[in-house]
């Protein structure tokens, strides 16, 4: 960026890293460097991330990995190495607050910063700043990342899209509606694939037509979601960068009034704060990769055992299934007085529980899952209630959750 007429007055910025997983792997094996690199596999059989050598052959995230070893024969997989992510992720994060203490991590490798007053302390304006911070992530930790700074947080995450890798791009406020006009409504925030499409089905299908809309005719047709419409159409956001995101994690267990050893008694509880969890998730527009099991033995002993899953869900099938086969290898005849159940590294829920392909009951699961959902909504807990929970509330009643 050579030259803007709002650069020196714009301080919200979104910094996203480039191909985050693909990019720590080619750091680390140097042979990687020039060659299509895919990170995913396992269960799923799904695309995590990609290379962008991988991109220019079609790959992209949550590809069914056949898929995209048919675009891509020569790929190199290789599967996700989530605490290595982490480690990294951590170490960017901490840069980014000696930045300013307005740091919102939005996931593991990217997040908003507000750099509003910075100037004299860092001796720069913001984006001769930012300019610096992505030059020096690169030089020292070897990860490159892409800047979008903008004069709020919805330009400023459009922005840092824009020019990827190694991007640098500045939405100001007097252009925005301008270049906002002609993108698809599905870049606005909030609009996933499904709301689209009924946008796409009433004749909607740019944001510039969404401008030409008066905010009461956008509420009338769609509610809350219609006045949000109306305003991020022509640029307007007045979220806050907030330091603190809340809770890192979300989570319940529960205390047993005599000590349990058996698998088959310890599942249906486990289910049952599967579902406490999922459903604060749900409430919360808050999703996970992060699944932890929590135990504590008879004899007051803690144990935790976690598992990273390749895609951030708030499916309770899906914490049940990873926290059950967790639980498995921990009954071994140890009694145990305490079992919890947890979700962590947050993401937005618009991320969450993206179509397996290669999995069709798993979908089915997940539509019945929103079905009870909606029933006990409407009708309360108790309204429909699984076999399996069932035997958890008749089995035993806990001291406290």
């Amino acid at each position: 960026m050579v030259s803007h007429a709002e650069l020196d007055l714009l301080a919200i910025a979104h910094i996203d890293c480039d191909a985050f997983y693909a990019s720590v792997e080619k750091r680390d094996n140097p042979e990687l460097q020039d060659v299509p690199l895919i990170v995913g596999g396992g269960q799923r059989g799904v695309v995590s991330t990609c290379c962008y050598i991988a991109r220019i052959y079609g790959v992209r995230s949550a590809m069914p990995m056949f898929k995209a070893l048919e675009a891509c024969p020569d790929a190199v997989v290789i599967k996700p190495n989530m605490e290595k992510y982490s480690r990294v992720g951590k170490e960017i994060r901490e840069r980014m607050r000696a930045l300013t203490p307005l740091v919102e991590p939005i996931s593991i490798d990217e997040a908003f910063l507000d750099l509003t007053g910075t100037e004299r302390l860092h001796q720069a304006t913001p984006a001769e700043t930012l300019a610096k911070f992505v030059r020096g992530i690169e030089a020292d930790i070897g990860i490159s990342a892409s800047v979008g700074l903008a004069p709020n947080k919805f330009l400023a995450k459009l922005a840092s899209d824009l020019e990827k890798p190694r991007g640098f791009s500045v939405i100001g406020a007097e252009e925005a509606e301008t270049v906002l006009a002609p993108m698809p409504v599905g870049r606005i925030w909030g609009v996933g694939k499904v709301f689209q499409k009924k946008l796409e089905k009433d004749g909607i299908k740019t944001i510039g037509q969404l401008q030409t809309m008066e905010a009461a005719e956008l509420a009338r047709r769609y509610g809350s979601i219609g006045l949000r419409l109306a305003s991020l159409s022509h640029g307007d956001d007045s979220r806050l960068v907030k330091p603190e995101r809340g809770a890192k994690s979300v989570s319940t267990e529960t205390t047993f009034r005599s000590d349990i050893s058996s698998f088959e008694t310890l599942r249906p509880i486990l289910r049952n704060l599967s579902e406490k969890v999922s459903s604060r998730l749900k409430k919360s527009d808050l999703s996970g990769r992060g699944i932890t099991l929590k135990l504590k033995t008879a004899d007051f002993r803690t144990i935790t055992r976690a598992r990273h899953l390749g895609d951030p869900t708030q499916l309770a099938d899906k914490i049940y299934a990873a926290g059950e086969s967790l639980l498995e290898n921990e009954t071994d005849g140890r009694r145990f007085r305490l079992i919890g159940i947890g979700v962590s590294d947050l993401e937005p829920a618009d991320r969450a529980d993206p179509e397996d392909l290669l999995d069709v009951s798993a979908e089915r699961r997940k539509n019945a899952e929103i079905a009870v959902d909606k029933l006990r909504d409407k009708f309360g807990n108790s309204a429909v209630e699984l076999g399996l929970t069932h035997a958890a509330r008749s089995s035993d009643k806990p001291r406290k959750s």
